[in-house]
């Protein structure tokens, strides 16, 4: 089965948990492993706000996904500026910013950019799915729209 979905958020931290949720929970009607999901919901999260914090002047960022033939694909679009390059290592500890990248980087499979100077960024998240062949799996829980 595939699932594809796209959502059009404004550029605020408030529609974060709404992406979590609706990826979450498609993820979990497929039955997909919680460990899977969880790295998937980490990522997007990261760029999700990434779009919000960096995505100005425009005031939403897109976000969309495939989930199918065995793997998870999404994308997450800004109109900011543009991000710098991926940094080659974490930084230091006392550092507050700059490890989301890193971060997407290490729970993902494949990450790429789509870097338009001036005119956005579009962050492509790619994972192989797992899937959670136990009982529970099959009873679980997803939320009332």
């Amino acid at each position: 089965m595939d699932i594809e979905f796209s959502l059009a958020l404004p550029r605020d931290a408030i529609g974060i948990p709404m992406v979590r949720r609706v990826l979450g929970d498609a993820m979990r009607s497929l039955n997909v492993s919680e460990t899977c999901i969880a790295d998937m919901l980490l990522a997007v999260s990261e760029a999700c706000s990434n779009a919000v914090r960096h995505g100005g002047p425009a005031n939403r960022y897109e976000v969309t996904a495939s989930i199918g033939y065995g793997q998870c694909d999404v994308r997450v679009a800004d109109n900011g500026n543009g991000v710098p390059s991926i940094p080659p290592q974490f930084p230091p500890p006392d550092t507050e910013n700059g490890r989301g990248l890193l971060i997407m980087r290490s729970v993902v499979d494949e990450i790429s950019f789509g870097i338009t100077p001036g005119r956005g960024t579009t962050v492509h998240l790619r994972k192989q799915l797992d899937w959670d062949e136990s009982e529970d799996a099959r009873h679980r829980e997803l939320a009332v729209v």
